[in-house]
């Protein structure tokens, strides 16, 4: 009788577990997050743009973000439950119709600033 329990009671929790794993970003990112990091990475205001099209796969949640000036961004962000709690990484955007390849450093190239050995072997100056 005791060992069923046993069995029953670890048969629940990797149950739970796998539940958990399977929509973790659903459970780790929460709406605030997305717009709170989506709005550190573009550097705008909260509130400045508009979150749709959000899709959960496993750890990713990708979404699609149109700015007040009409800009249009593909994003996503990552996020697990720990011990430690939620932790959700920055958000990576793209803007739509753009290669993805990172603009210049504002402080290289045309603009007289420095240009270092890491710059010029990204190719940013």
């Amino acid at each position: 009788m005791k060992q069923t329990f046993i069995r029953r009671t670890a048969l629940v929790s990797v149950a739970v577990l796998a539940a958990l794993a399977a929509g973790c970003a659903s459970v780790a990112v929460s709406g605030d997050a997305i717009e709170q990091n989506t709005a550190t990475t573009l550097g705008l205001a909260k509130g400045s743009f508009t979150i749709s099209d959000r899709v959960n796969d496993g750890f990713k949640s990708s979404y699609t973000v149109k700015t007040n000036a009409g800009k249009q961004y593909g994003c996503y962000v990552t996020g697990t439950v720990s011990y430690f709690g939620r932790q959700v990484s920055d958000a990576v955007c793209t803007e739509v119709g753009k290669s993805g390849k990172a603009a210049p450093a504002p402080s290289a190239g045309a603009s007289g600033g420095s240009c270092n050995a890491l710059l010029k072997a990204a190719g940013k100056c």
